[in-house]
């Protein structure tokens, strides 16, 4: 897939039609953003909203007069899912398409194939990727928005004192995302004292995971992590299923997508994970000052396209963080990146943004709450 947004030139017509458009504004220059989301292939739960969201804040910047009387260009390339896919999407954008920041790529390992380009070619790059090692340790052009995976075990570890769950196993995928998750879930477990009785690997493509469950039921683990993303965790569910597991299962940050709740089916009920507010807005208690915003938001985005997922927010502050870098910097990149690495208390849809010089991420793990899968929807865990 290949395509380049054209809501911004539309606008502009329209605009100039009903003469509304001042001579500097009709003379400005496009300022042109890349997105590389993986709108096919396995990672597509996470491409596709991502590109629908920035597609609709995109024509809400330009309808407001763009940046500073420059609209956006949004150039979009589809990398299939592939890490060396996007390396070749990203090289496009970066020397044939000249622009000035770049949304994406979806999955950690196709940010982490692209990095050492996006640091030769000094673009910044602000991912929608949950792994963290796209920005742990801190590469000077790269920056994301999806909270990282420490973050997202840290509150699930929270939940797991609560609850006095002492001994987990996991089932981790064959990936970057998985990896990454596996390091942080090891890392952290041994300091809180919760010991690692299971230790299982799935590849994202795998469409029957009885075997490492099987394993894992040999144990006498209180709760199964399950970290990847895309179709693989709803499978494991109805393995678990299967097999009379009833071992509480829980998954990544990732997975919070309704997906996984038509996948799963009634296997996916009591299946919890750290999310984003976003998914759960209309259960946010009235005085919480984040909820009309984000109702706003998902009334909206709902509306023209269906219900949201975690992932649907992760281009929606990217684009943000871009617009209000470009608002300081113009059309230079290594001032975007400047302005990037300087957001402070940026409210959006993931969470309050604080990013500097040592966090390209800028998110706590306040960001995330727990929720579990109840009739079929999603509900706030206390």
């Amino acid at each position: 897939m290949n395509k380049k947004t054209t809501g911004a030139f539309t606008i502009a017509a329209m605009m100039l039609t009903l003469g509304i458009m001042t001579p500097t504004a009709q003379a400005a220059e496009p300022y042109r953003i890349g997105a590389a989301f993986a709108l096919t292939g396995p990672a597509a739960m996470i491409g596709e909203p991502s590109m629908k969201m920035a597609q609709m804040l995109l024509e809400e910047i330009n309808a407001a007069g763009g940046v500073n009387g420059h609209p956006i260009e949004l150039i979009t390339y589809d990398t299939k899912s592939d890490p060396t896919r996007a390396v070749l999407v990203i090289r496009k954008l970066v020397s044939r398409d000249k622009v000035l920041a770049i949304i994406g790529p979806t999955t950690t390992g196709s940010a982490m194939a692209s990095i050492k380009f996006i640091q030769e070619s000094k673009v910044p790059m602000v991912a929608c990727v949950g792994g963290s090692p796209v920005v742990i340790p801190v590469k000077k052009w790269v920056f994301k928005t999806p909270q990282t995976g420490i973050i997202a075990v840290e509150r699930l570890y929270d939940y797991f004192a609560k609850e006095g769950y002492r001994k987990i196993a996991l089932l981790t995928s064959a990936g970057g995302f998985g990896d990454s998750g596996k390091k942080a879930l090891l890392a952290q477990a041994g300091p809180l004292g919760i010991e690692v009785v299971a230790k299982e690997r799935y590849n994202d493509k795998d469409t029957n995971m009885s075997a490492q469950l099987t394993s894992i039921r040999g144990t006498d683990a209180q709760a199964i992590v399950v970290w990847g993303i895309g179709p693989a965790p709803a499978i494991i569910a109805k393995n678990a299923r299967q097999l009379g597991i009833r071992t509480p299962v829980f998954l990544s940050h990732g997975e919070a997508d309704p997906s996984f709740i038509r996948l799963a089916g009634d296997a996916g009920e009591g299946v919890m994970m750290p999310a984003s507010r976003f998914i759960v807005a209309q259960k946010l208690p009235d005085d919480d000052p984040r909820k009309a915003f984000l109702m706003k938001i998902k009334e909206k985005y709902e509306k023209r396209y269906g219900p949201v997922s975690t992932h649907t927010g992760y281009a929606y502050d990217a684009l943000r963080i871009i617009q209000h870098a470009l608002e300081e910097a113009g059309a230079d990149r290594a001032g975007i990146r400047d302005a990037i690495e300087k957001t402070t208390n940026y409210v959006g849809i993931n969470g309050t943004f604080n990013m500097s010089s040592s966090d390209h991420n800028g998110l706590t793990k306040d960001s995330l709450v727990m929720v579990e899968v109840e009739n079929g929807g999603w509900v706030i865990v206390p």
